[in-house]
């Protein structure tokens, strides 16, 4: 058999092996779930355990959550003293439940186990998957809808939400299972889409009311315009009655009132002073946090964060554009184009504010690759050279990151790098020969290995970059019995979340205050705050021991950062 022969039976069996997974997830409905379950696990599961509690939305979420177990008030939302209404009390409910259930089974720590509190996010992604093969199904085949499930579960940015303790995930999920009924409701007149009595209009309001309690209005605005942009095109919204809207909207609002009705009487307008007004309306007209960009920064972002569904992106457009007056496709558009436009005028941006729209665009990629109508122009079929460069970029960038920030070259995470690269070039390079749907395939295999190089190697073992962790472990080892901290110049969620809620973020000259009242205490000072506190040590007397210094960087800021850790000299060992 002739070299050429043997390298093309070779091919054929990889890309078959890969393609055998699709074939056996569209058997039936369970096993479809069940390989999108595996692949979002695999995808999502490395470093989840690992990685310490990130700054800084990561981090308030989770104490707050924390509080509410301290507190046993669950309904007001603090950090520390400070109220926090930027967003409703559904995440907190979530974390709070998990970690009572696991304080219950016996996990120790578990108010400080940060991965207790990501449990409602990795749920969240996960059901999002599965609600985006359940969405499809009413527009494309089960092979596609497959195909956009496992889009979603190797996309970049769900990889990200899937391991933080926060809201984003959990939106998705409700906001892609309301847009699922909505769809069904649009296309009942279509066969393959029957009439289902209640079950459509209980999915529908339920996800509604539940994504409302996650994070507001946000879902109520994606479901309004699509509605609004499919109302415009065919000119009658008649449909919207196969949701029952009048019994819906009642259900609704017995989810949604209670706790609404709650914190307006315990808070009056302060909650919607700073939910609606501080965290909404001014991201709107204003730059938040150093978060804005101009229009355009989201299909910026995209190739990025939809990787490696998006590689496909460009070469999709003809034929979803071509599909565009099909009712499935129409209200698909209506889904993403009114939203995404609006997201892009909008001052302040974060990258997964578009997250509820990428399960729009999956269905549409995979459908386009159903039906084999990828444009083939030479410009385009380029483009899937990101399917290999990808990799090597972030493969190469976060070896050097390692090199920087931790001094290790970050060995053990070497082998998933290359295999996904390796994937990466067979997707690109052999696009020709196999097709999109082999070469889509071995993108989501080389999504799965970056994924596991860089959440279970690289980034667990960047610790200057999470200082707080340091911190806490020391004071765990500390001489004396319940310690506290006050903090000066560093003041990050996460310390306050490993350390206390009684932690005390202070400045320098309040630090050796602090320090000089005795006890168990210890005072953290960043530089630039040192010579403060050294100047009211002197002015009052202090003596302190030589401090434990944390040489580390502060991604949060931007910026290198050294912290010195004081003990008053009389409790010093």
């Amino acid at each position: 058999m002739s070299t050429t022969a043997t390298s093309k039976n070779q091919r054929a069996v990889s890309a078959g092996g890969l393609t055998a997974i699709v074939d056996y997830a569209v058997s039936s409905h369970a096993r479809a779930v069940a390989v999108l379950i595996v692949t979002a696990l695999l995808a999502f599961l490395p470093g989840f355990f690992q990685i310490p509690p990130t700054d800084r939305d990561e981090a308030r979420f989770a104490q707050a959550s924390k509080q509410m177990l301290e507190t046993g008030e669950y309904v007001d939302i603090h950090f520390q003293d400070e109220v926090r209404y930027k967003k409703p009390v559904g995440i907190y409910w979530l974390q709070v439940g998990v970690v009572k259930t696991a304080s219950a089974l016996g996990v120790r720590d578990a108010q400080t186990t940060i991965w207790l509190y990501r449990i409602p996010s990795l749920l969240g992604a996960i059901g999002a998957v599965l609600m985006t093969y359940w969405a499809a199904l009413a527009f494309v085949s089960r092979r596609a809808a497959v195909l956009a499930g496992l889009m979603m579960a190797t996309s970049i940015l769900l990889g990200v939400e899937a391991r933080l303790a926060k809201t984003d995930a959990v939106l998705l999920l409700t906001t892609t299972a309301a847009m699922g009924a909505l769809a069904r409701a649009y296309l009942a007149d279509r066969r393959a889409v029957p009439s289902s009595g209640w079950a459509l209009p209980a999915i529908f309001w339920t996800a509604l009311g539940i994504g409302m309690l996650i994070k507001g209005p946000l879902i109520v605005m994606f479901v309004a315009l699509a509605i609004l942009a499919v109302g415009i095109a065919d000119r009658s919204v008649k449909w919207l009655w196969a949701l029952k809207p009048i019994p819906g909207v009642i259900w609704f609002c017995v989810l949604v009132l209670p706790w609404f009705l709650a914190i307006m009487g315990r808070a009056g307008n302060a909650f919607l002073a700073e939910s609606v007004g501080q965290d909404l309306l001014s991201k709107i007209i204003s730059v938040q946090e150093a978060h804005g960009a101009p229009p355009g920064y989201y299909l910026l972002l995209f190739w990025l964060t939809f990787w490696p569904g998006a590689t496909l992106g460009l070469m999709a457009l003809p034929g979803i554009w071509n599909a565009r007056h099909e009712k499935g496709a129409k209200f698909l558009l209506a889904w993403i184009v009114p939203a995404w436009i609006l997201l892009e005028l909008v001052i302040t941006k974060l990258p997964h504010y578009v997250l509820p729209l990428y399960p729009a665009i999956a269905i549409l990629i995979a459908g386009v690759v159903d039906t084999r109508v990828l444009a083939r122009q030479p410009w385009l079929v380029r483009g899937t050279g990101t399917w290999f460069f990808m990799p090597m970029l972030l493969g190469v960038g976060l070896v050097i990151a390692s090199i920087v920030f931790s001094r290790q070259l970050g060995l053990l995470a070497w082998p998933f790098f290359v295999a996904s690269m390796i994937f990466g070039l067979w997707a690109w390079r052999l696009y020709a020969a196999d097709g999109a749907e082999y070469s889509l395939m071995r993108g989501f295999v080389a999504a799965l290995l970056l994924s596991f190089g860089t959440y279970a190697f690289i980034l667990p073992s960047l610790s200057t970059a999470f200082p707080s962790a340091a911190v806490a472990q020391m004071l765990r080892e500390a001489n004396c019995k319940n310690p506290v901290l006050a903090a000066a110049g560093y003041h990050e969620p996460s310390l306050v979340f490993l350390v206390g809620t009684d932690t005390k973020l202070v400045d320098g000259s309040d630090a050796a205050d602090f320090l000089r009242a005795g006890g168990c205490r210890f005072a953290l000072v960043e530089k630039g705050n040192e010579r403060a506190f050294l100047r009211r040590a002197e002015q009052i007397g202090l003596r302190y021991s030589a401090p434990q210094r944390f040489d580390g960087y502060n991604y949060s800021a931007g910026r290198a950062i050294s912290i010195g850790v004081y003990q008053a000299a009389e409790n010093a060992p």
